[in-house]
């Protein structure tokens, strides 16, 4: 029998489906993954934005870990939405505790209708403690400018705030390209310390983007549990998304959720 690969995701809910451990589970599922998750908040929101957040508290994150950490081991782990500097501590410290390895860093920090999802006080916590633990960090450009503190206006800033980035303790450092407008296309970059490789796809005009983060970095996870390279996981991961984004579902009076379907149904040739 083959030997099943298994995924964790740290992350809140989104009870509209889009994001967070919902989007994770999805993508684990869709690549042939097996999901489990440990929750860091709940929230209430919808296409229309996010109406209210309730975290956890840090013994509910604690005991989740320490159910996981005992009976199920990760083959990757995938951080989202942590929310606070003290669930921050609680995640690192556990992912040290049990050896947890190929670990993806989302930095979640602001939804797609500008709601904040981290703490101020988080983000210094947020590179204090868990981005040296990461083998992969994925920051959209206001992600990398609030965690370097630089602006990043074309690709010669992308290319410093990598380094930054990297400095920070990633192994590697996935820089997203969706919110630079001023390229045709949606222009990723990955730096590894020593190299730059720049990942280009197609732009799609939809407002139906909600999601591809969580969705993008559970993805490259989904990649690191089936001991693929991080650069094959990020290869299938941007051709995932970029299908989840292409297929769109098309419903929500704001920015709907991508097609966690898609991927799948076009190697199945199910057309959409």
């Amino acid at each position: 029998m083959t030997r099943v690969v298994k995924a964790l995701t740290i992350a809140g809910s989104d009870s509209g489906g889009g994001a967070g451990i919902q989007a994770d589970l999805k993508t684990f599922q869709e690549l042939g993954v097996y999901g489990m998750s440990a929750l860091t908040a709940v929230t209430a929101q919808n296409t229309l934005g996010v109406q209210a957040v309730y975290p956890l508290e840090s013994e509910a994150v604690t005991a989740q870990l320490d159910s996981i950490g005992a009976d199920l081991q990760p083959d990757a782990v995938k951080t989202g939405m942590l929310f606070s500097s003290e669930i921050i501590r609680i995640v690192a410290g556990k992912i040290r505790q049990y050896g947890w390895n190929s670990l993806v860093v989302d930095p979640v920090m602001v939804a797609k209708g500008g709601s904040p999802l981290l703490q101020q006080e988080a983000v210094r916590a947020l590179i204090a403690e868990l981005l040296p633990l990461a083998l992969v960090v994925t920051p959209n450009i206001p992600e990398a400018e609030i965690l370097t503190g630089m602006t990043i206006s074309g690709l010669p800033d992308r290319e410093r705030a990598a380094r930054l980035l990297h400095a920070m303790g990633p192994q590697y450092v996935v820089l997203k390209g969706g919110h630079d407008d001023g390229t045709s296309g949606v222009l990723d970059l990955l730096y590894d310390g020593q190299e730059f490789i720049y990942m280009d796809g197609p732009r799609i005009a939809t407002r139906h983007t909600h999601g591809t983060g969580c969705t993008y970095s559970a993805a490259i996870a989904s990649g690191l549990a089936k001991g693929n390279t991080v650069t094959e996981a990020i290869s299938t991961a941007k051709a995932f998304i970029q299908a989840a984004i292409e297929d769109s579902l098309g419903f929500g009076a704001g920015h709907g959720p991508t097609n966690h379907f898609a991927y799948g149904n076009r190697h199945r040739g199910i057309l959409p």
